[in-house]
């Protein structure tokens, strides 16, 4: 089939890769405009825009796709569009292009986790099983009918980043099943249960702050769940520090955000609502990315410091 692809994340290469080297044909990438990184504000291309003109795909650049593309990508005469992590709404118009019309690669087992971020919240809400859907697009939000889906184990401690890499190649190999299945007529189109579903909302730089009074496992899956980004963030004893690793640690001394373990030999333990976790990679202001241990080496946090958020 002639495929229009959508995406623009490190999430969505694996799928436009496989697609590429797959029976199907890619007629055309379409991709978020560049944007300006850093304080030259130079103009940096998406990394599917990247991977497309690598592969020497023709690519297109829409601030509204539903305004400025229906025309031009009438053109391209596809089969069927796929969007992975994209980015913009679709509208019925762009839904209603290709005579297949439009199946998405998510990142949950729908219908739980409609929306953003079903990677982040798996790991936040401390889910065993995840994986990957494929479903039709439709004008609502993940509530098309699912076409395939794939279950993968959420490894312990790992984090939404390594999670998110792991489910892209997921979702790199189902979505050409998919393809292959609407090709030859094999693909069947199952509603979602709209009793089970459940809406995941977007992560906000204002969930950095942990609740230490939650139980160690609850701190331990939101530190996983904003690693990469947004970032869980402390303060202790005036230094601001990023946390991007933990795990639960059995003590029940103390009181919630209080440092009840501080050596170069077993680092830094703090006590939480239930339990305690012990802080294995993070890093300071102005420092680089470390685990405690070797902080500790240098420069003392003495017992009975207090964790808080400012």
């Amino acid at each position: 089939m002639k495929v229009i692809f959508l995406g623009t994340p490190d999430f969505a290469l694996p799928s436009l890769q496989a697609i590429y080297n797959s029976t199907h044909k890619i007629v055309g990438v379409v991709t978020q405009p560049d944007k300006p990184v850093g304080r030259s504000n130079k103009l940096m291309p998406t990394p599917v825009k990247k991977l497309a003109l690598s592969l020497g795909l023709p690519v297109y650049q829409y601030e509204k796709i539903s305004r400025d593309g229906v025309q031009e990508l009438s053109k391209l005469g596809a089969d069927i569009m796929v969007t992975c992590a994209y980015g913009q709404m679709l509208s019925q118009e762009v839904l209603d292009l290709c005579p297949h019309g439009v199946i998405n690669v998510h990142g949950s087992l729908l219908p739980k986790y409609r929306g953003a971020a079903p990677i982040q919240w798996a790991i936040i809400n401390g889910d065993k099983i995840t994986g990957i859907t494929i479903l039709k697009t439709m004008i609502g939000m993940d509530d098309g009918p699912i076409i395939l889906k794939r279950e993968t184990p959420v490894k312990e401690y790992e984090t939404s980043g390594e999670l998110f890499e792991r489910l892209s190649i997921l979702g790199s190999e189902c979505i050409v099943d998919a393809l292959d299945s609407i090709q030859n007529g094999t693909a069947t189109f199952t509603p979602q249960d709209e009793s089970q579903a459940v809406k995941c909302k977007m992560l906000k730089p204002t969930m950095s702050a942990i609740d230490w009074s939650q139980d160690c496992n609850s701190v331990a899956n939101m530190v996983h769940g904003l690693n990469p980004w947004p970032t869980a963030k402390c303060v202790i004893n005036g230094v601001h520090f990023k946390l991007f690793r933990c795990m639960p640690y059995d003590c029940d001394d103390g009181v919630p955000g209080e440092i009840v373990v501080s050596s170069n030999k077993l680092g830094l333990v703090v006590r939480c609502g239930k339990g305690a976790v012990q802080i294995a990679e993070f890093q300071p202001e102005n420092g680089k990315r470390m685990n405690p241990k070797d902080y500790l080496n240098g420069k003392a946090i003495p017992l009975h410091s207090k964790v808080t958020n400012e």
